[in-house]
Formats: structure tokens, C-alpha cells, sequence
């Protein structure tokens, strides 16, 4: 009976405990349930969001740039349209896709593979083989964790053997070739993977194939296309590759104004001075992504500007004319003794009135092979010899002289020094006065004006006490002109000019008829052209106009700026005594009266349906170019330049012209290169305006246009 009874107990007591572990269950259920339930009611909303939800970050696609033209609008840089195959990466694609999405496009476009790297090679091989390279280290676990990340990476690549390199099929080096490219750019980026020989065929294959080809797209893009015919392609600059980027140099002043790192922009002289100008307002994409970092849509925002049109003050028509007449000078010249070092001339003409750059024209000649050296003009400098004399005669006006004065012609003996004498005096003595002494170019005239200066007399025989400070204001004046300093010109890399640096009395009467210090041809310029406007020195400027892009290439768009002249300094003197220089300068190409008396530009300028004033020069100096061996100890020979400077028509200046032709010959056998020159310039420039003047109707489209903005 006790044996019944205990298990009649331990049968009551089983249904207990399980009712416990069910109840305990039921809370826990319970507990799961209400807990479950809050989550919903309370945070739902919020999770929902969370899992929904996208973010919207914004792309930018290049628009073409502004196009350049001449001053009569003859377009001198235009934008070629080109097919392109782009990759644009979201902000979560592994190199995997990326790799799948490479082998794919591979499949559908041919790409040139001469770029590619050994290093890029070794990286896709890497890619493609994880196991090999990993194996190729003989490292083992706790090594690579050891080593980290970076140098276990380069020990892969330094571990691959030519042999596992040289199994990369021809269609391997194509997929690396696209991978890299997709590599190019950065995240939400477009970046080119072909650009060059995009076909058709090829455009259609990708167009039909994008659903499965992710970031990857086609569109159209441009290349720059410079006008063959010109010889300003120096001048006009260049433009960075998407490749090169943004210049080192400029890279956060560049990335501070909103460009991507792999932005064309322009790299040297008008492309790059007027970058602001050409580059136009980026067009804008909003891309919205999903919580992995997917692309889900992308709608345009901003359509983006175009570039604006630049119009230079560059006539390219008498740019290549005048580019001819160097040309045939210098085959010319080369014909004629003493002429072994002559390889190069240099022209500039411009507006004296407004500053405005007609032509920058420069050429160097090389085994007969012709090089433009346009940027010459304005970044190399020489000594100009008698062309600078009016500059002196202005100096003895601002230190107290009055038009007509008088100096004594003769040799200038100093104390143990060479004679110094004018081309047409070697023994007398007369006097001369300022007109006479432009008129045949006296060189005793300017030293006895840069003596006056001084404070210092002149003794036969004796020696010179000039003070430093006479260099000082002597350059002072030269320096109102143009000489020896910054013209101004809104373009990079302009010379100062070369300033000698001695101070002995003989340096300081070389320097007053132009023997010493060096000019660029464009300071040369700049000098005739505040003689020919009564004093005003205006910074030369290559920058017409800003216009409104157009899609026609037969239309210029309306007209947004115009430049207009810039005063640099205004020379504080009466109209009159600039009216004296500039009667010199008459005499100078038109005084026929025969022999030494007449103008040094007569010969060639006196009779002519237009009349030139202006100033001839001939410096004796030392060759400085490319053709000596300057560690040889044997001093560079002496050679004369010849230059030039003058404006036309003498009673109302259309143009002012300078002409500088370095090491024109060696010895006695002047070819007078600087007077052929000018002359056949003026010509040039006449004749075309007579030329244009019969073809105007009315409805020439350079006049129309600049009617139409008046």
C-alpha cells in the first residue's frame, strides 16, 4: 500500500512542474509578443525608413569648352565632337564587379593597350589569380597579419614571376586596360574608358547592353582642335588631358573652385590665362543611391553652360602674312655674308591707341626648317641698339632740356677706353640738334645727354664721374616707356628684360644709346606706341571680347564684355615735346636730303602712299644662342642686331611695329633684314585693309557684328 501511495505522489507532482514550464513558457512568449509589438507600433515607422532608405548625391559631367577666334572672327580653336564610352563607380562597387563588368565591355569595343604597364598588368593578374599570389609570398597567416595590408600587397606584386606574366592573353590585357580606366576616377564620377575611334558599331553594341553593363554608359565629349594654318599655336596654349588632370602646381587652388581632380583645364598661355572664361558651368546629375550604395536613378539637375567664346585681338590674316615675310627675310639673309649665327626674327604689331596685339609674330630658322618662336616676342630679350634713342631724348626733356636743344657731335675719348663715336663722325665735332640727331641716329648726342643728366662734363682724354643714381633715372624714363619693364600683356611668362649690372662711367654711355641693357621685342613696341600716342603707356592685351557660346559655326553669340585700353602710367610732359620726338622719327624714313644727312629709313620708306615715322637700330653685341659651346673658354663672336620700331600712317596711328632680327650678321656686311622687314609689314597690313575695305558691303560679318552690339 505505501509502495502505491509514494507513486500516486510523484503522479500529482509531474502535472505541477509541467504547468510550471508551461506558464514560464507563456510569459516568455508574452514578453516576446509585447516586446514585438512595441517595436512595431513605436519604432516601425522608423525601421521602415532605415531599411528604405536612399541618398541623393549630386554628379557632375564636363560641358565643352568656350571656342577662340580672331578679331574678324575667324575661328582659330574649335571643339571636336567625339563618341565616349564612360564608367561611373557608386560609392560600394567591389573590384569583383568592377572586374565582371570590365570582361564584359571587353567583349564589345576594342581598346589600345600600348599604355598599358607592366604594374598594371601585374594588378590584374593579381586580381585574377588570389590564390597564386597568396601562394607566390610563401608567407603564412600570422606573417601577413603581421606585415599589414599595404606591404603584404607588395610583396604579392614583387613575388610575381615574368613567367605568370607572360600567360596574360591579348583579351587579358584588354579587360586590365578597361579595369584600370574604371579605376581612373573617383566615386560618382564619370571617367572615359575610350574617347579616341569610338565606332558606330561600337555605341550601338554598349547602348543595347547597359542593363547589364552597371555604370557604365556612352555619351559625347570633345577634344580640342586647333586651326592648323595658324602659327599662333604657342601663343593660343594647350589644354590637360583627362589622363594628366589638374597641374600639380595649381592643384588646390584648381580643386577650391569646385573641379575634379581629373578635369581638363588649360596649361599654358591663352587656354590657361582665360580658363575661367572657356571653362563653362559643369552640367549636374542627382544620383540617389539605396542603403548598399547603389545606383537606383539619376535625373538631370542642371543642364549645364557651355564655355564662352573668346575673341582675341589677333588678326590672323596678317599674323600669316607676316609669319611669310620673316620667313623669306631669314632665307633671304642667310644668302648674304657674315650671316652663319642669323637664325631668328621677331615681330609685334599692335593698336597704339588701345593696346590691342594685331600680331605676335616670331620665327627661328634650323637646318632650313622654319620653328614658331612666337613667344619670343615677349619672353626673350636683346640688346636694340639706336631704336631706343627717342626714349634718351625724352629723358633729356623730363631732366630739364626743351625741344630743339643742341649737343656737340664728336668722339667721346675717355682715359684708357675705346673711342666712341655716331656711324657718321669718327674725327669732327658740329653740333646737332634733337631732331637731326634722331634723323641720322647720333650716338655722341645721347651720351652727351646722359652726361648732362649725370651732372658729369665730358674731358677729352679725362676721365667720368658718373654716380650710380644716373643709372637710375636714366632706366626711370626708360621704364615710363616700356623699357626694362613689364608691359602689361594679360598673357604668363613675360620677360622683364636683362639690366646690366656694371656701373662704370663707359656702361652708362652705352646704356643711353641703347648698347647695354636688353629688351624684349614687345617693350620695344610698347615704347614707339607712347611716342605715337602723346604718352600714355598701355598695357598690349590679346583679349578682345567675351561672347555667348553658340551651337552655328557660321554665328558669334551676343557680346558679354569688351576690353577696353589700360593706362599703366600717363608720361608728365607738354603734347609739344612728344610732338618734337615724333618729327624726328618723320625725319628718320622720309629726309631724302642725301648722304649721311638723311634718314637711316629712307631708303626704303621715303615716297610711299603712306608715311611711316619711326626709329632704325643697329647693336653691336656678343652672340647668346644655341650654336656655341660656351665651356670652350673662346669667347662668342661679335655680332650686329638690326631692329626697328615705327607706326603708321605719322598723322593718325592705325598700327605701331616693331622689329628685332638677333645676330643679323658678323663683320661690315650689313643686310639690312630690320628695314626689309617693316617695310614689307606695312605693306602687308595696307594692303589688306584695302583688300577688306573693297569687299565690305554693309553686311561684312566682323563690321556687323560690332554694329549690332553698339
Amino acid at each position: 500500500m505505501k509502495v502505491k501511495k509514494s507513486r500516486s505522489k510523484r503522479k500529482a507532482h509531474i502535472p505541477i512542474r509541467l504547468n510550471i514550464l508551461f506558464f514560464i513558457v507563456f510569459i516568455l512568449f508574452a514578453v516576446l509578443i509585447l516586446r514585438l509589438g512595441f517595436l512595431q507600433i513605436v519604432y516601425g515607422e522608423d525601421y521602415k525608413r532605415e531599411v528604405e532608405q536612399t541618398n541623393s548625391t549630386t554628379v557632375t559631367k564636363n560641358v565643352p569648352r568656350g571656342e577662340i577666334y580672331d578679331r574678324n572672327f575667324k575661328k582659330l580653336v574649335a571643339n571636336k565632337p567625339e563618341n565616349t564610352i564612360t564608367y561611373t563607380r557608386s560609392t560600394s562597387t567591389k573590384s569583383a564587379d568592377m572586374l565582371k563588368t570590365a570582361e564584359k565591355l571587353s567583349t564589345m569595343i576594342k581598346v589600345d593597350t600600348k599604355s598599358l604597364t607592366e604594374r598594371d598588368q601585374i594588378d590584374y593578374w593579381i586580381l585574377k589569380h588570389p590564390k597564386e599570389a597568396k601562394k607566390n609570398t610563401k608567407l603564412t597567416e600570422k606573417e601577413q597579419s603581421e606585415i599589414g595590408n599595404d606591404d603584404y600587397y607588395k610583396k604579392q606584386v614583387e613575388s610575381v614571376t615574368k613567367a605568370q606574366l607572360d600567360s596574360l592573353t591579348q583579351q587579358d590585357k584588354n579587360i586590365a586596360f578597361i579595369y584600370r580606366q574604371f579605376n581612373a576616377g573617383y566615386a560618382l564620377t564619370p571617367v572615359n574608358v575610350k574617347s579616341k575611334d569610338v565606332t558606330d558599331v561600337e555605341i550601338a553594341k554598349v547602348s543595347e547592353n547597359l542593363g547589364d553593363l552597371p555604370g557604365v554608359d556612352t555619351a559625347k565629349d570633345w577634344i580640342r582642335s586647333y586651326d592648323s594654318k595658324t602659327t599662333l599655336r604657342s601663343i593660343l596654349g594647350s589644354v590637360t588631358s583627362e589622363k594628366q588632370g589638374l597641374p600639380d602646381e595649381s592643384l588646390q587652388k584648381y580643386l577650391a573652385l569646385g573641379y575634379a581632380r581629373n578635369d581638363r583645364v588649360g596649361q599654358s598661355y591663352v587656354e590657361q590665362q582665360y580658363e575661367s572664361l572657356l571653362r563653362g558651368s559643369k552640367a549636374e546629375y542627382s544620383s540617389e543611391t539605396d542603403s548598399d550604395g547603389n545606383v537606383i536613378s539619376t535625373v538631370q539637375e542642371y543642364a549645364g553652360k557651355k564655355g564662352s567664346d573668346v575673341i582675341l585681338t589677333i588678326d590672323a590674316d596678317l599674323q600669316s602674312k607676316t609669319d611669310e615675310i620673316i620667313k623669306e627675310a631669314l632665307k633671304y639673309g642667310k644668302t648674304t655674308p657674315g650671316t652663319r649665327l642669323l637664325d631668328r626674327a621677331y615681330v609685334v604689331i599692335t593698336n597704339p591707341k588701345t593696346g590691342e596685339i594685331l600680331t605676335l609674330s616670331g620665327q627661328q630658322y634650323k637646318k632650313g626648317k622654319f620653328e614658331d618662336d612666337s613667344l619670343g616676342t615677349f619672353t626673350s630679350s636683346y640688346v636694340m641698339g639706336s631704336a631706343i634713342k627717342g626714349a634718351t631724348v625724352m629723358a633729356g626733356y623730363t631732366y630739364g632740356k626743351q625741344p630743339g636743344y643742341s649737343e656737340i657731335d664728336e668722339p667721346i675719348i675717355l682715359k684708357g677706353t675705346q673711342k666712341k663715336s655716331s656711324w657718321f663722325n669718327r674725327d669732327n665735332s658740329f653740333a646737332m640738334n634733337d631732331i637731326s640727331a634722331l634723323r641720322q641716329s647720333s650716338n655722341s648726342f645721347m651720351m652727351k645727354t646722359a652726361l648732362d643728366i649725370a651732372g658729369a662734363t665730358y674731358v677729352k682724354d679725362g676721365s667720368l664721374d658718373i654716380p650710380n643714381s644716373a643709372f637710375d633715372k636714366l632706366r626711370k624714363v626708360y621704364g615710363e616707356f616700356g623699357l626694362g619693364v613689364k608691359t602689361g600683356i594679360d598673357l604668363p611668362g613675360e620677360a622683364t628684360g636683362i639690366i646690366g649690372q656694371e656701373k662704370e662711367p663707359g656702361k652708362y654711355l652705352d646704356l643711353s644709346y641703347g648698347q647695354y641693357d636688353g629688351y624684349t621685342p614687345l617693350q620695344l613696341n610698347q615704347y614707339v606706341s607712347t611716342i605715337a600716342n602723346n604718352g600714355y603707356r598701355i598695357a598690349p592685351h590679346i583679349l578682345k571680347q567675351v561672347r555667348d557660346a553658340t551651337n552655328e559655326d557660321d554665328e558669334v553669340g551676343a557680346l558679354q564684355t569688351q576690353t577696353n585700353p589700360r593706362i599703366l602710367n600717363k608720361i608728365d610732359l607738354p603734347k609739344s615735346y612728344f610732338e618734337q620726338v615724333k618729327k624726328g622719327f618723320y625725319e628718320v624714313m622720309n629726309n631724302t636730303s642725301g648722304g649721311t644727312t638723311s634718314g637711316t629709313g629712307a631708303t626704303y620708306f621715303a615716297g610711299l602712299d603712306y608715311k611711316v615715322a619711326g626709329k632704325t637700330g643697329t647693336a653691336e653685341s656678343f652672340y647668346a644662342g644655341p650654336d656655341w659651346d660656351y665651356t670652350s673658354g673662346i669667347p662668342a663672336p661679335a655680332v650686329w642686331n638690326t631692329t626697328f620700331v615705327g607706326y603708321a600712317p605719322y598723322d593718325d596711328p592705325e598700327i605701331a611695329v616693331s622689329v628685332a632680327v638677333p645676330w643679323a650678321y658678323e663683320g661690315d656686311s650689313d643686310n639690312k633684314l630690320n628695314m626689309r622687314i617693316a617695310k614689307d609689314v606695312f605693306d602687308a597690313y595696307f594692303e589688306l585693309q584695302k583688300e577688306r575695305a573693297k569687299k565690305a558691303d554693309g553686311t561684312d560679318k566682323a563690321l556687323y557684328s560690332d554694329k549690332k552690339d553698339k
